[in-house]
């Protein structure tokens, strides 16, 4: 998925009961052999069958699956069919959004004095443009960094000296703390034509790493590693450095894509889970393991529950969400237009986004905040612990992943849905200890293929989807046949602030 921040959606809590579940219904208590018979049913073979379909839909369309070309529409025409066949009420929720490509690599060149070509790339949504001009670090990057993120460099407007009036001028900042767009914004505002964001410099925030805008933006805005951008920074504040800026996009704001929504048969109408995953990558690969993996997984799981005829207390809801690497905008537009009467039903979310990393770690949503400071709302740690318990039950270990709004269930905790749901990591990378834990290599990408053309049918690990798939199977059969409410968490919703150890959540970093 794209990196960005989900533009702001009004909150609106539902209130949902806090008493425990119910003793026979189940609540996280429920033991691990209850769903067993769906847990086999569900086959890392079935999973694959699906994710070579999508290889090959990719291979015949530009070698990606991106909504707004061919290659969704074909990917979306086949969860359609199989969810049909399957038995499920299938509807395709269309809807307009702005479509973005590079047309040519972004160039970054040191002009004044001369020097080599920095690696960089475009933000998604950046403007096109040839700016030549000096480079302005904003005033308050934080170098060297502290051991953890701190950096709030350009999320306020006063953090750009005012650019000059008669010269085209390029403004630096750091990674951290607010939006991307924010950040764009503010130095816009304050003169600059052309923009430069550079990673933050912690572990897992040091190499390049470009993100979205989130929608059209007018000025050129491109990334830079932490130790080019460091190094830019300090020959700037030592004298006047000249780069030229070039970058060459395509945006078609009129663009449509959508969401593929199955319902089951069965259930209370009235308690509905949801149970998402993304179903587009991004334009430079095929997006097997982003999103594929999620994807395939929860089409395997919706295929099983139905063969089995398995009776839920709550209708489940198997969602396919469009546009997520363009920001979440189809889980984003799905929950904006639900009105206030449905969007009551929703009983949770479960989301899948990234089962198959090849380095992989166990990472569940830290729904009761204990761990990264940051809760779900009320019934989130419920869902946690159902991930947390099976993996204990099994004798495997899991991580905490932060609820930091990077994936599909960020539009569903904003207007006070509980939500949950697994991630095998994206471009963080591993700890020392993890590999320890885990298996797999220290000092590498959880996912060394994180958007890009490499991330193909080869980039899946088949014991990351056997483990993450056994558990999103034992969640979709546990929280969907509970009688009772999800319990509270023993945090607020909302509580504090942070990230997990380990390298986060996947998708769309706020900064």
């Amino acid at each position: 998925m794209r990196k960005l921040a989900i533009p702001a959606i009004a909150t609106l809590m539902v209130t949902l009961a806090a008493a425990p579940a119910t003793a026979g219904g189940g609540g996280h208590g429920h033991h691990p052999e209850s769903s067993k018979r769906l847990r086999e049913a569900v086959t890392v073979s079935g999973v694959r069958d699906h994710l070579k379909a999508f290889q090959k839909i990719a291979d015949r369309n530009d070698d990606n699956r991106a909504s707004g070309t061919p290659g969704y529409a074909a990917s979306a025409a086949y969860v359609k069919k199989t969810l049909q066949r399957a038995g499920y009420r299938v509807t395709e929720q269309k809807f307009v959004f702005p479509f973005y490509e590079e047309l040519a690599p972004a160039q970054l060149t040191r002009v004044s004095p001369a020097g080599a070509a920095y690696e960089t790339d475009t933000y998604d949504f950046s403007g096109s443009g040839d700016v030549t001009g000096q480079v302005v670090p904003a005033l308050n990057n934080v170098l060297p960094p502290t051991p953890e993120p701190s950096s709030t460099a350009g999320c306020a407007a006063t953090d750009f000296a005012p650019a000059s009036a008669t010269a085209p001028q390029i403004a630096l900042v750091q990674r951290g703390g607010c939006d991307f767009i924010v950040k764009a914004t503010n130095a816009k505002a304050a003169g600059y034509d052309a923009v430069i964001i550079f990673n933050e410099g912690q572990p897992g925030r040091q190499d390049l790493a470009a993100g979205t805008l989130g929608g059209p933006f007018d000025l050129p805005v491109v990334a830079l590693s932490f130790a080019d951008g460091s190094a830019l920074a300090a020959a700037a504040a030592a004298g006047v450095v000249t780069l030229r800026v070039q970058t060459s996009t395509f945006i078609d704001p009129e663009a449509v894509t959508s969401n593929i929504i199955a319902d089951s048969r069965g259930g209370d109408p009235n308690r509905v889970l949801v149970v998402g995953a993304h179903l587009d990558s991004v334009v430079e690969g095929p997006g097997i393991n982003d999103n594929g993996s999620g994807s395939a997984t929860i089409l395997e799981i919706a295929e099983q529950v139905s063969k089995l005829k398995v009776k839920t207390n709550q209708k489940l809801r198997f969602a396919f969400w469009g546009a997520e690497e363009a920001g979440l905008l189809g889980s984003e537009h799905y929950v904006a237009n639900l009105t206030e009467a449905q969007r009551a039903t929703i009983y949770a979310n479960l989301n899948f986004d990234m089962v198959g990393s090849p380095n992989y770690v166990r990472f569940v949503y830290d729904g009761d905040g204990s761990d990264t400071g940051t809760a779900g709302p009320a019934g989130s740690g419920e869902i946690e612990s159902v991930f947390t318990d099976y993996f204990t039950s099994q004798g495997l270990a899991s991580d905490p992943t932060a609820f930091d709004g990077r994936s599909d269930y960020g539009p569903f905790i904003a207007v006070g849905i509980p939500a949950g749901g697994l991630f095998s990591g994206a471009e963080g990378v591993k700890t020392e200890e993890q590999a320890q834990e885990y298996g797999g290599t220290a000092g590498e990408a959880y996912d060394p293929c994180y958007h890009q053309a490499c991330d193909d049918i080869s980039n899946i690990s088949n014991r990351a989807l056997s483990e993450l798939g056994d558990a999103a199977a034992h969640a979709v059969w546990t929280v969907g046949r509970l009688k009772g409410p999800l319990a509270s968490p023993a945090v607020p919703a909302g509580a504090g602030s942070g990230a997990a150890a380990g390298g986060g959540a996947h998708g769309h970093p706020a900064s």
